[in-house]
């Protein structure tokens, strides 16, 4: 309880020389943040799970089929109880030896005791209709929060000047749409947190976690300090590029879209560079590192909220690299998917497995058609040999006859 007293002293939270009493004074009830406020998250992160669900169960299906999304059919791998005790229990990629002592149990050779577990995991591969959804959800929540967000800032004088950020900072009134679009954000990302467990598991899902771990100690930390104006446009420049990503996504999973998802990953990647690359460090960075020490000196506050900006930055120049390589691959012609893989990364492996046993299968069908063509040619010499030999022998009897 001791801990509680000390986690809310105004030398943590405010610039030295303010008080809690002074924000009381200089704010009223409504335009002051209070760090209770956040509670309201949890319910709200609850409602979003619940239309979530809702959305991806009536609304993504029929959107899907409208962009030609559909399921690849898959083979199923034959019962086994053992096999599949040991994918359950134990491991879902055996090693070699363990291949062998499960050969010796079940009866099965090598190949295929590696088919069944390759088969095994496409059968767990999550299904373009579930990846679409997941899009699609992120793309329509995006696009709403964009949209607000940018009708509330746009006539804001901190969203033309970053000096107005830190006016009068922190004794500013917190407008209620402001309030409202924090706890919206905030809500998503602890929605997003709760369903990572059982949504695609992508190559970055570390960084995923790292990613809304601290976007949402940043977004609680920026309200309660009163950082929301730094804190609305970083935000709402996030929103920019995601909204693109979900996109391009979408007519991914489609069929028949492919310039479509071309074009909108092309100008994804455009916005996304400049925005966190570029706009991010130079202006939001700057302004908290920099231009915030025109009206405050450093504090626990200063330095904390600059390291989870600095967190996400790094996450980002991450994220670029994964892009600028698939550009990369763009422009060679060999982009076949994102980096980021929409799938586990084992699985990628099993495709390349897949893929070497239709060549296989291909190979020896082309060997086979050869071989038979040239028995048949063979075949065919044969008779015409045989014929002319008759003919041959035929002829000659007739002329002794005669």
């Amino acid at each position: 309880m001791e801990l509680l007293p000390d986690l809310w002293k105004q030398e943590l939270w405010l610039p030295p020389g303010v008080t809690w009493e002074d924000m009381d004074r200089g704010l009223g009830p409504s335009e002051r943040p209070r760090p209770h406020d956040l509670l309201l998250t949890l319910p709200l992160a609850l409602g979003f799970v619940a239309l979530r669900y809702l959305f991806e169960r009536f609304c993504a299906p029929p959107i899907g089929r409208c962009l030609g999304v559909r399921d690849r059919l898959q083979m199923s791998a034959a019962p086994s109880l053992k096999l599949e005790s040991y994918y359950t229990q134990q491991s879902r990629k055996p090693t070699q030896k363990e291949i062998v002592i499960l050969m010796s149990q079940c009866g099965k050779t090598q190949r295929q005791i590696e088919t069944w577990f390759r088969l095994r995991r496409n059968q767990d591969r999550p299904c373009q209709t579930k990846k679409f959804g997941e899009a699609a959800w992120r793309f329509f929540f995006y696009v709403s929060a964009f949209t607000a967000g940018l009708s509330c800032l746009i006539n804001r004088p901190w969203f033309w000047d970053l000096r107005e950020c830190w006016r009068q900072y922190p004794v500013q009134p917190m407008e209620r749409a402001h309030c409202w679009y924090y706890m919206l954000e905030l809500g998503f990302y602890e929605s997003l947190l709760l369903r990572i467990s059982v949504d695609v598991k992508r190559k970055d899902f570390r960084e995923q976690v790292i990613h809304h771990v601290a976007t949402i100690f940043l977004l609680s930390f920026s309200y309660c300090a009163n950082y929301i104006r730094i804190g609305t446009l970083v935000m709402l420049l996030h929103d920019t590029s995601d909204i693109l990503l979900e996109s391009a996504k979408m007519f991914n999973y489609g069929t028949g879209w492919r310039k479509t998802c071309d074009t909108l990953f092309v100008i994804f990647a455009a916005v996304f560079l400049i925005t966190r690359l570029v706009i991010f460090p130079s202006k939001v960075i700057h302004t908290t590192l920099v231009l915030s020490m025109d009206v405050f000196e450093p504090f626990f506050g200063y330095y904390f909220f600059n390291v989870l900006l600095m967190v996400l930055q790094a996450l980002h120049v991450f994220w670029a690299g994964l892009i600028l390589r698939m550009i990369y691959k763009f422009l060679k012609g060999k982009l076949e998917k994102d980096e980021r893989s929409d799938d586990e990364s084992e699985l990628d492996e099993d495709d390349k497995e897949e893929r070497l046993d239709q060549d296989d299968n291909c190979c020896w069908d082309r060997s086979k058609d050869s071989l038979n063509s040239k028995l048949s040619v063979l075949t065919n010499n044969c008779v015409l040999n045989n014929l002319t030999n008759h003919r041959a022998s035929a002829a000659d009897r007739m002329r002794k006859a005669q």
